[in-house]
């Protein structure tokens, strides 16, 4: 078996990427892929779900 650099799906447009030390934008495939994904994070096109409660000065939820 030989063994070489992991490849992976870049996660911004799904082409092939490599994990390794000469790959400098991994996990994406290339400089375009990962300043596109700089951008959408600086855009805050993601975000993380928030369920709005009905009373904006209620306690939240205490965390289990």
């Amino acid at each position: 078996m030989v063994k070489g650099p992991l490849k992976l799906r870049c996660p911004q447009c799904g082409g092939e990427s490599l994990w390794s030390a000469d790959n400098k934008y991994r996990p994406f495939c290339s400089e375009r892929c990962k300043l596109i994904d700089l951008g959408a994070w600086a855009s805050e096109a993601y975000r993380v779900p928030v369920q709005e409660s009905a009373d904006p000065l209620s306690e939240p939820p205490p965390v289990e």
